[in-house]
């Protein structure tokens, strides 16, 4: 059933926005031609004046149940008449329980043990915390550095924040948290190194070995890593990628944490990229797709070593010293709980990895635009960038802001999805079908083909 309101609704609504922040959103501008979602069913959003919108991006690569699932709203009303809070010093609920010991089963040995919270950005902070006081209880107290990727984003909060890669997103707040070191991202299409895979030996990879090795391996504590960059574009890494920071990490005693926020829970056609690229890290932060937006939650899983380093008698103070108010609330974990059975139920994860190759596939076809420089993605999510020269790779001046125009011309079209200047990326739910997906494809490719227009005529 689609909700509609009236005019005066839709202007009030509008006019209250005065008395809110959003994200990264100048309020003036958005003020004045808002959207304010007022509705949701399955891959569709309404706004407040009637509007209906296919869910590109579902939210921002959290919903991917889909909007109102019945079985999930129905385990959350039951929850809200038991419990909604319990004293998180002390005491513990059932349904968190119940979710740390499905995270367990669903994860690969030897991740055992985790942390509740509430957003991507407090799981991976929770990451950094965790490897800097297990080095500490470990003996190696100067082992507290964190390597990252330039364009990474890990999140917002200070510590998250100080190990993203987003420059533009950073100086507002600096100086950030010390300790935090960047690298170049693995790139292809632009190498930072200006070379071609695979005659490159993947030279983004080995070169955080160098890093370590100049820094002194006894002062970095851990590498995080996006394993799919979607902030940057959904930037894949080459198939040796990963596996290289791997047993560098075995070799030089530093913890490997990936940062699965986005590409968990279905999002890359399995549970996490993990199992995609065959390994296994010491830490995973979690979220958005955990709980698929019906309440807020996030979690780490660290491996079964690190959680050993935690565990003693009361007096020798091992315990990790960190938590957040409504860390493992109740309402939140039954809705993760009831998101992640709806996957499993429902062969979401299978259906996701065969609707993502056929996204993948078809989206081959864009290349028929002469501004589309790069086509690229794994399972349901999928970037395009966009240049002005496709020989040259280079990019459209500054001002052009090709990506935008094209999210702008599929949101008149009834498409939401992600851009920046120079590239869109599209993330549905994992309940789309291959109809679904080609209408998005449709919708993506004739807003292309006009933009692309408007651009030779400036």
């Amino acid at each position: 059933m689609v909700l509609m309101t009236t005019d005066d609704d839709h202007a009030g609504l509008k006019k209250n926005l005065e008395h809110l922040f959003l994200d990264m959103t100048q309020m003036k501008s958005f003020r004045q031609a808002a959207t304010i979602i007022r509705h949701g069913d399955g891959l569709i959003v309404t706004d407040t004046v009637g509007n209906q919108y296919i869910d590109g991006l579902s939210g921002i690569w959290v919903v991917n149940i889909g909007h109102g699932n019945q079985a999930v709203i129905d385990a959350m009303t039951k929850q809200l008449q038991r419990v909604t809070f319990n004293m998180p010093i002390g005491t513990i609920n059932e349904p968190a329980i119940r979710l740390a010991r499905l995270i367990a089963d669903i994860t690969p040995a030897p991740l055992t043990t985790v942390k509740l919270v509430n957003s991507g950005s407090e799981a991976t902070e929770t990451a950094l915390k965790l490897a800097r006081q297990y080095f500490l209880q470990m003996g190696h107290p100067r082992k507290t550095k964190i390597i990252s990727r330039y364009l990474s984003w890990h999140g917002a909060t200070m510590g998250a924040l100080s190990m993203s890669g987003t420059t533009g997103l950073k100086t507002p707040f600096e100086p950030l948290l010390g300790g935090c070191l960047q690298v170049p991202p693995p790139y292809c299409y632009r190498c930072p190194y200006g070379l071609r895979y695979p005659d490159c030996d993947v030279a983004c990879a080995r070169m955080i070995e160098k890093v370590i090795d100049w820094e002194g391996p006894q002062t970095v504590a851990a590498i995080i890593v996006d394993p799919v960059m979607v902030s940057a574009g959904i930037l894949v890494p080459p198939d040796e990628y990963l596996p290289i920071l791997r047993n560098i990490c075995d070799r030089t005693n530093t913890l490997l944490i990936f940062d699965e926020v986005i590409t968990g829970f279905g999002r890359v056609g399995k549970l996490f990229a993990m199992e995609v690229f065959g390994v296994v890290p010491d830490i995973v932060a979690m979220g958005k797709g955990m709980s698929s937006g019906y309440a807020p939650l996030a979690a780490i899983i660290a491996s079964q070593r690190i959680a050993d380093a935690f565990w003693g008698k009361p007096d020798e103070h091992l315990e990790f010293m960190h938590g957040h108010t409504f860390g493992a609330n109740p309402l939140s974990s039954t809705a993760g709980l009831a998101s992640i059975q709806q996957m499993l139920a429902h062969d979401m994860l299978e259906h996701a990895e065969l609707v993502g190759k056929h996204l993948q596939q078809q989206a081959q076809n864009l290349y028929r635009h002469e501004m589309v420089g790069d086509v690229r993605g794994v399972g349901l999510m999928m970037g395009v960038e966009f240049v002005t020269d496709r020989q040259t790779r280079e990019s459209f001046p500054a001002e052009v802001k090709a990506g935008l125009k094209v999210q702008d011309a599929c949101k008149r079209r009834g498409l939401l999805l992600r851009a920046n200047p120079d590239w869109i990326a599209l993330g549905p739910p994992l309940i789309s079908t291959q109809v679904d997906i080609d209408r998005m494809l449709e919708i993506i490719d004739a807003c292309i083909e006009q933009v692309q227009e408007e651009i030779q005529d400036l």
